[in-house]
């Protein structure tokens, strides 16, 4: 089952199971460095297509930042963390009612009529697997609702993002994950969080694209991506 001492196990917001999905270290930073290395490329391409008498303009966002500290994604953690503890509530108290029948059978089962010990037997199996059950739906519906607060919000502000890189001449907005380094002069991620605050929408309703089923516009390419490396739950 997936409690420790007592106490059901989660991370970063979402309900998780000791090792579960964990990655090698050593996978992860070359998984990174690649993404790097292809922002480092993309960056050569650009200024290869440039005209020599060009002035390239860059500028970086931290979008998970912007994300927690932007006054829908604020909302939307709070949101989120409420649902959290709800789930978690729930699942401590089916696994303290799983670990009393533990003990009874292990205490009081010899003592019991065979029928009687089969029968509580049968009970605790059943709620431990309804208990696996349960956690894996848990867990399934909270990363859904993660995606889908987070992905309105990163949608939005890459229709932000674009609108300042626009107006204010930049050449290329890179990602903050995706840069190994930036001066804090070109960090205009405050400047994106500001914008966003003024604009005063229900997230997930900025630009032009087509709206999906809920009524909410599907991510950009950009967005799209952004979202995949973004969380309200961190």
């Amino acid at each position: 089952m997936a409690v420790s001492n007592g106490q059901v196990l989660y991370g970063t917001g979402l309900i998780r199971v000791r090792g579960f999905g964990q990655t090698s270290g050593s996978r992860r930073i070359s998984l990174q460095m690649r993404k790097r290395l292809m922002v480092v490329v993309a960056f050569i391409t650009l200024l290869a297509s440039v005209p020599a008498w060009a002035e390239v303009k860059l500028a970086f966002v931290d979008v998970q930042r912007a994300v927690n500290e932007c006054n829908a994604g604020k909302k939307a953690k709070a949101e989120f963390r409420t649902k959290v503890q709800a789930v978690q509530s729930k699942l401590v108290a089916e696994q303290r009612q799983i670990q009393a029948l533990k003990t009874e059978l292990e205490q009081k089962g010899m003592l019991m009529k065979p029928d009687q010990r089969q029968n509580l037997q049968d009970e605790y199996v059943g709620k431990v697997r309804d208990f696996r059950r349960q956690y894996a739906d848990d867990r399934e519906e909270l990363a859904r609702k993660d995606n889908e607060l987070t992905g309105r919000i990163v949608h939005d502000l890459a229709q932000i993002i674009q609108q300042i890189a626009q107006r204010q001449g930049y050449t290329m907005v890179f990602e903050k994950g995706s840069i190994l380094w930036g001066a804090p002069g070109i960090d205009i991620t405050d400047q994106v969080i500001k914008a966003y605050n003024a604009t005063h929408v229900q997230p997930g309703t900025l630009g032009n694209n087509p709206k999906t089923a809920s009524g909410f516009a599907s991510p950009s390419s950009f967005g799209a991506a952004a979202a995949r490396r973004s969380t309200i739950s961190k």
